[in-house]
């Protein structure tokens, strides 16, 4: 991702509290601490990812002009969903 925008000219962000304030991902506390609880907490932050991807892909390609930003999002959006299949996969 920072590859990406570094190739379009603009700077990441590169602290901690930074990203903090730019994710939409929260941290889980929660009492059972197991291999199941771990994969549907990772599956459920792929899944938040993907729909955030299909929520942007458009607004790269049509309010910003830029395919291939929306190529990358794309790609990405395909690698979290793959992902989030294997690990649907090992819930059941």
């Amino acid at each position: 991702m920072a590859e990406r925008i570094r190739s379009l000219g603009h700077y990441t962000s590169s602290t901690l509290r930074s990203f903090l304030e730019l994710t939409h991902l929260t941290e889980q506390s929660r009492e059972k601490n197991d291999g199941q609880s771990f994969i549907k907490e990772l599956l459920s932050d792929h899944e938040s990812i993907i729909i955030y991807l299909r929520e942007n892909i458009n607004k790269f390609a049509i309010e910003y002009h830029d395919l291939g930003t929306s190529d990358f999002i794309t790609g990405l959006m395909g690698k979290h969903e793959k992902m989030a299949w294997f690990l649907r996969s090992h819930l059941r």
